[in-house]
């Protein structure tokens, strides 16, 4: 059924406009963002199935949740049956929205008096991609973001990831402070033996320069772990 057509109280924009957003279920939401479906197939039910079938299931496309669909790419959108230019680039100008926020939400306020804005930023930053990417916040004195910068990408190890350009950026920011990360693809998020090293030889060589390492997250879609909240640093 067509929007237009529902009950004024079960349309998604006047429910959400009498209610709050927070009144809305998942798929109310995107379908709001969709406004139409496609011929055989509501609004409702696009959303519906975007959400709930996993990905390649059937020969759909699916993205196993809202979490999915909102990390996903500009290319996952493109073979999408209903997701034209218009309405990916809508679906991909929401999670950007919500990276500069929270972004911006960082650089003014200290990290760590909002630990958790600080694994939702890097969640939306790395939990989708497809190889592992090795990234790091440059904090001020006052562990206020200075610069986000993704710096290897691949196989992450010791040997493939150089504490000389970490060293080398720091300087360049004129950082005080680092929160490290990266992503597991595999969707674990428990760090491994190599995980615990990298961290420990980055913090001596940072060290060096005065610089602090004060977390490690490591995160996977829909997960993040501190490694200092579980006294790993």
């Amino acid at each position: 059924m067509p929007l237009k057509d529902l009950p004024p109280d079960a349309r998604p924009r006047e429910k959400m406009l009498a209610r709050g957003p927070g009144a809305l279920s998942d798929v109310e939401l995107l379908a709001l963002l969709l406004r139409t479906g496609i011929k055989g197939k509501g609004v409702f039910q696009l959303a519906r199935e975007l959400l709930d079938i996993k990905p390649g299931a059937d020969g759909q496309n699916g993205f196993d949740g809202i979490a999915g669909l909102l990390n996903a790419t500009a290319e996952d959108l493109k073979p999408v049956k209903g997701l034209g230019p218009a309405k990916r680039s809508e679906l991909l100008a929401v999670l950007e929205l919500a990276r500069r926020a929270l972004s911006q939400r960082l650089q003014e306020r200290t990290v760590f008096a909002t630990p958790d804005a600080v694994k939702h930023f890097l969640q939306l930053k790395l939990a989708a991609r497809q190889q592992e990417v090795f990234a790091v916040l440059f904090l001020d004195v006052q562990n206020r973001l200075l610069s986000y910068d993704e710096m290897f990408q691949g196989t992450l190890t010791q040997t493939s990831v150089y504490p000389r350009e970490v060293v080398l950026r720091a300087l360049k920011h004129q950082a005080a402070a680092v929160v490290l990360s990266h992503n597991h693809p595999s969707g674990s998020v428990q760090p491994s033996r190599a995980d615990e090293m990298l961290t420990q030889t980055l913090k001596t060589t940072l060290a060096l320069i005065d610089v602090r390492v004060l977390d490690h997250v490591i995160v996977a879609p829909g997960e993040a772990l501190s490694m200092a909240e579980r006294g790993l640093l």
